[in-house]
């Protein structure tokens, strides 16, 4: 089973993230199973999505406390919380932040990839909604999902302007995380030669 968790505040599409990304599971021929997570019930106050997929049906319904995957839609949240916190060893973490967003120092063999998804979506769907950008930075990072899956399931929730630039945002914040993925490779190689 593998298990994702989403941090953002509401009114960030959060639910919307999770439903999206359960949907490109269940294309894929999986089990998925999608839920949000409240507490004050306010726009702006924090909260989680969650998704838990899996080959066969999923019976778990509390919350994620130890995911493989983590989304973070608003890295302000990692001021007062770590978000990252219970990540598994070998985790992969999407952050929507710029470069020089401090972070807590993840373990040795977890992945976090910082996305400027807000200047992504604000070029591509005109507002700083960044969560399908990050989809699309999911689907690059962890190969969990190809991205005519995600695509699909744009289409599926979206339709006119919105499904297009939904589409674009998505295909923009895939193609920077494989040059992400890309550029660590070639540091890597350069270290080893050196």
């Amino acid at each position: 089973m593998k298990e994702i968790r989403i941090h953002a505040r509401a009114g960030q599409g959060a639910i919307t993230t999770a439903a999206l990304l359960g949907y490109a599971y269940f294309l894929k021929g999986m089990y998925p199973y999608a839920f949000p997570h409240f507490g004050a019930a306010r726009m702006g106050a924090p909260m989680n999505a969650f998704v838990r997929v899996d080959s066969k049906p999923v019976r778990l319904r509390s919350q994620i406390y130890e995911p493989d995957y983590v989304l973070v839609i608003d890295a302000t949240l990692m001021r007062s919380f770590n978000c990252l916190s219970g990540l598994k060893d070998n985790g992969i973490a999407i952050i929507n932040a710029k470069e020089d967003f401090e972070i807590p120092k993840p373990k040795a063999r977890q992945k976090v990839f910082l996305v400027p998804a807000n200047d992504i979506a604000l070029k591509t769907i005109g507002r700083p909604l960044g969560n399908t950008v990050l989809l699309g930075g999911f689907c690059a990072a962890t190969s969990e999902i190809d991205l005519d899956a995600l695509i699909e399931s744009i289409k599926k929730r979206f339709s006119g302007k919105a499904q297009e630039t939904n589409i674009e945002a998505i295909k923009q914040g895939h193609t920077f995380v494989k040059n992400k993925i890309g550029n660590q490779n070639l540091i890597t190689c350069q270290r080893q030669v050196d």
